[in-house]
């Protein structure tokens, strides 16, 4: 995140992004490990880290992780859910000045936050600080908007009451602008299945840590929860839902 607005975006939704945002699929780190070699001695830089979901993968692959984090309540969030482990950094960096020296890190990671960044400036810094033969890696959950009731009612949903979802949606990646961005180094895209079962309290809290659901006390925000609780009823099989995703993830170097 370079602009103070992307920054300060999550500022009020920590809350909810610990206890309801997924995480990321074990299979992804082993195609990692079994495609490109990425071995538990690589030296990981987590860009735009948040709350630390997409650090906690690498620390349970046995990997040490510098979680690079502009946003103070979601870094004090990642330093209080994993600051005691040994292999685990948080810094104050932008993906535009991460603050990290030249060719230090051997893997650079960035989870879900990458439509937030300057991404020309960002492919700058990503290449200062990635040793010779480093890889960047760009992941996103994608959440999956057809294939059952639910998720088509609740891509509705979000286009009817969510505040600028349709233009942030639209700056997700795919594998075209990631092969622009990476260039001659683009190596390989991989594809995951991944998904939460959440009950309503659960499916609440994940819609609210989204940036674009207005929050209690906007005028849309009574009539996107009872929205919400009728999609959830219409659609939930023994007191929960299907929140499914495709995992994304985009590999290379950067020359």
């Amino acid at each position: 995140m370079t602009d103070l607005k992307s920054t300060e975006r999550f500022s009020d939704r920590v809350v909810e992004y610990v206890r309801y945002r997924p995480d990321y699929p074990l299979a992804m780190l082993t195609w990692l490990q079994d495609t490109f070699g990425v071995t538990p001695d690589w030296l990981v830089a987590d860009i735009g880290a948040g709350t630390g979901i997409s650090s906690k993968l690498f620390l349970d692959g046995g990997y040490r992780v510098i979680a690079v984090e502009p946003n103070a309540p979601m870094r004090e969030a990642a330093e209080s859910w994993l600051g005691d482990h040994p292999r685990f950094k948080a810094v104050d960096g932008h993906a535009t000045d991460t603050g990290l020296d030249d060719a230090s890190v051997d893997l650079v990671t960035v989870a879900q936050a990458f439509h937030w960044f300057d991404q020309d400036a960002a492919h700058h810094e990503f290449r200062r600080i990635l040793r010779p033969g480093g890889l960047a890696a760009i992941i996103w959950n994608s959440r999956r908007l057809v294939g059952t009731p639910f998720l088509e009612g609740y891509e509705a949903l979000l286009k009817q009451y969510g505040t600028d979802y349709t233009s942030i949606a639209e700056r997700y990646g795919d594998e075209p602008s990631m092969r622009a961005w990476f260039g001659d180094g683009y190596r390989a895209m991989g594809r995951f299945d991944h998904g939460q079962w959440l009950d309503y309290d659960g499916l609440s809290g994940r819609l609210l840590s989204s940036s674009y659901a207005p929050r209690e006390g906007h005028p849309q925000h009574q009539a996107m929860m009872r929205a919400l609780r009728e999609l959830f009823d219409r659609c939930a099989v023994n007191g929960r839902i299907s929140f499914d995703y495709d995992t994304v993830i985009y590999v290379g170097t950067l020359t």
